[in-house]
């Protein structure tokens, strides 16, 4: 047996070869009773277990591992060579020793099964030793009534100064240049069970301190011994094949010992280089819900050629990355735009975009377009709604309208979206609203509760009223849902809202000078209850809700003629839609096609790794990116729209969902992760004197349900308490 001296390897260079092969395969189906570590039988895992495996293969590469045996598993042989090793190891019972588990089931590239298995600490006496062999192979058995296979690994008991993990890559970050070492005084087994905390190092591929966590801390490692511990986990990486997750110790004379190896299992998942910076925020008000595939291409497609359309008017991205990177794309049938496109977020390097001359020159050239744009966008959104209008009253009951005649309305009206969209984005940029204007969302909860008043049934609402689409998204499976009513005053009914914007109170949200006449008995089209004197911009976005609602009821009919539900219809892509009204029949697959899986809401803002995994964007301080789209301070209780609300409720959610605007005069303030100054909600939310704040990151979390917060919107300010 040899000794800690002889044993301990760490002195050997990154570049040394192994002190010798393993040999493979040359084990009979049972075994001696004990197998020494540096003997070739302790590298086989299915008889000594992965730990002693690895632990053997590691000292056969020089690395510095601590002697010791192993107890194979279903050893057999002179049941006296086990008393004469434990005698070895222990000089004769004087020097305590670990028993630790070693099964084939853990330590694997698939799982780590770390703690699942016993290990006995300072065993002292042939008698404890016994005790602790038969401790850890009885913790072979499973929960469900199965057993293990086990091995036991026993190694001297080592009195560390310092002990704790190193991972040879950054398993939270995905980061396989970086590597985390977590130590505490003493070994590492406090840390690993939880019981005791570490101090956190952050380490390059070459052992320089990046950070330090907790910063305050003593210094429990200096830089040498860090330098030496990332020497030791370049080195497990060659003699393993990947980076390894270590347990080491320093002992009181200052060497390193390895005392368990295993490859990482769990490494976070990280971005491709160069991946875009992506967000529901900017584009979940239009479109909040998980899309089907005909969703997608009838809504998604003409908003962003529509956005990119509008970004390169503006002049604020380059025409190449306009036609090569979608402004909007869908994650997870989820709509999600591009944030720095879209301009959600600070550019990357803030001088170096004041340094590069580009975007400037392309604002140069864009600038005559811009100006003159300005002054006659007003007079082209007019022009544009006049258009939509128009076309929306003259369109036929789907059902009288030839299968030639439904697919051409079905073009025109992503032309129309793609147009609207462009135009809505360019009048959110350069014209100026009031505000406290009037906004789509406010003129519909009138007309809503206007039309309750009047004891219309909530499915006849939209018939009547068209206006009150815009609280609701669009969706090609079920009938629109309406907001359920609030028992507090909407603007209008007490007398004050409405007038103040000029709608009559108990009346529809449109004059009658503003419906369109029709002299059939099918259902009105949207554009015969047309709200006046919205903002350009509201009135651009209430198209849009519109034409959408077009889009339904001619896909609809489509599924009619096929004779097939809807929502199956809903699994078709764009060409495969304009294919059956061509008369070619529905693809053979469609009655085996599934809805996709639903997914849950996107990150704040994200990127995306190899085969689509979204990866969130991690937030470098709370208040960063909070922005107030509603003056004033209050001071009320955090609700998340569900379940009794509280006499003082702020509303913390992610995205500014239009469906929220019934909620809105019975809050005391609002909060959301996403959204813009110019959402339906925000432009309401200043309707009703009500602070708002936008872009509190992770504020779902961070804010939970009861909690007690200030929101002050001018400041864009949200903290937890009563703040003075």
């Amino acid at each position: 047996m040899t000794t800690l001296d002889e044993r301990h390897g760490e002195g050997a260079r990154d570049g040394d070869e192994p002190r010798g092969e393993v040999a493979l395969g040359l084990v009979e189906t049972y075994g001696p009773a004990t197998v020494p570590l540096e003997q070739p039988l302790a590298a086989v895992p299915a008889r000594a277990g992965s730990k002693a495996a690895n632990l053997a293969r590691a000292a056969g590469a020089g690395l510095p591992v601590l002697p010791g045996f192993v107890i194979p598993y279903r050893a057999e042989g002179d049941p006296g060579s086990l008393r004469r090793a434990w005698e070895t190891l222990s000089d004769g019972g004087g020097r305590p020793l670990v028993v630790r588990s070693s099964s084939p089931q853990e330590d694997t590239e698939e799982s780590s099964l770390a703690g699942q298995f016993a290990s006995v600490l300072d065993v002292r006496g042939w008698r404890d030793f016994r005790t602790a062999v038969r401790t850890v192979l009885d913790s072979a058995r499973m929960p469900d009534g199965s057993s293990a296979p086990m091995a036991v690994l026993v190694q001297p008991m080592l009195t560390a100064r310092v002990g704790g993990v190193i991972f040879g890559a950054d398993p939270v970050e995905g980061r396989a240049d970086r590597m985390l070492v977590s130590a505490v005084r003493g070994g590492p087994d406090s840390l690993v069970s939880g019981a005791q905390a570490g101090t956190n190092y952050w380490l390059s591929g070459r052992g320089r301190v990046l950070r330090t966590e907790p910063a305050e801390t003593d210094a429990l490692l200096t830089r040498g011994e860090l330098f030496r511990l990332a020497r030791l986990a370049r080195r497990a990486r060659r003699v393993f094949g990947g980076p390894q997750d270590i347990e080491f110790g320093f002992d009181a004379e200052g060497r390193l010992w390895l005392f368990q190896s295993r490859p990482i299992t769990a490494m976070a998942v990280r971005p491709t280089r160069g991946a875009r910076l992506l967000g529901p925020g900017p584009v979940a008000e239009t479109l909040p819900d998980q899309l089907q595939p005909l969703e997608e291409d009838l809504w998604v497609a003409p908003m962003a050629r529509g956005l990119a359309a509008a970004l390169d008017i503006g002049g604020t991205a380059p025409r190449q990355l306009l036609r090569t990177a979608p402004v909007v794309t869908t994650v997870g049938g989820r709509a999600a735009g591009d944030l720095r496109l879209l301009g959600a977020v600070p550019p990357k390097h803030r001088w170096l975009a004041l340094l590069n001359p580009a975007p400037g020159a392309r604002r140069l050239a864009a600038a005559w377009r811009v100006g003159r744009l300005g002054a006659a966008l007003p007079g082209l959104a007019t022009d544009l709604v006049a258009d939509i209008d128009r076309r929306l009253a003259e369109v036929p009951a789907p059902s009288g309208l030839s299968a030639t005649a439904l697919a051409d309305e079905l073009r025109w009206t992503r032309r129309a979206l793609m147009s609207l969209h462009a135009q809505e984005a360019l009048a959110g940029a350069l014209l100026r609203e009031e505000p406290t204007g009037r906004t789509a969302a406010g003129t519909a909860l009138a007309a809503l509760a206007a039309a309750r008043a009047r004891g219309v049934p909530d499915d006849q609402v939209i018939a009547t009223d068209p206006v009150v689409l815009a609280l609701t998204a669009p969706s090609l499976r079920g009938r629109v849902r309406l907001p359920k009513p609030s028992p507090t005053a909407i603007p209008g009914q007490d007398g004050t809202g409405a007038e103040a914007n000029g709608l009559p109170v108990g009346r529809s949200a449109g004059t009658e000078a503003d419906r369109l006449p029709t002299g059939r008995s099918t259902p009105p089209h949207p554009a015969q209850a047309s709200p006046a004197s919205l903002p350009p911009r509201e009135a651009l976005r209430l198209r849009i809700r519109w034409v959408q609602e077009l889009q339904i009821r001619l896909v609809r009919d489509v599924a009619r003629r096929a004779g097939v539900d809807p929502e199956r219809v809903a699994l078709l892509r764009w060409p495969e839609l304009v294919t059956v009204l061509h008369g070619e029949g529905l693809p053979a697959d469609l009655h085996r096609r599934v809805p996709p899986t639903a997914t849950p809401p996107l990150p704040d803002a994200f990127r995306l790794a190899d085969g689509g995994v979204v990866v969130a964007e991690r937030t470098r301080g709370r208040g960063d990116g909070m922005r107030g789209v509603s003056g004033g301070r209050a001071v009320g209780t955090a609700w998340d729209g569900m379940g009794p609300r509280p006499p003082d409720a702020v509303l913390v959610v992610r995205t500014l969902d239009p469906a929220l605007a019934p909620l809105l005069p019975a809050l005391t303030g609002l909060v959301a992760q996403t959204g813009s100054p110019l959402s339906h909600l925000a432009v309401l939310a200043r309707e009703f004197h009500l602070p708002a704040v936008v872009g509190a990151a992770d504020a779902v979390r961070r804010f939970p349900v009861g909690a007690r917060l200030t929101v002050d919107g001018t400041a864009g300010d949200v903290q937890l308490g009563d703040e003075p």
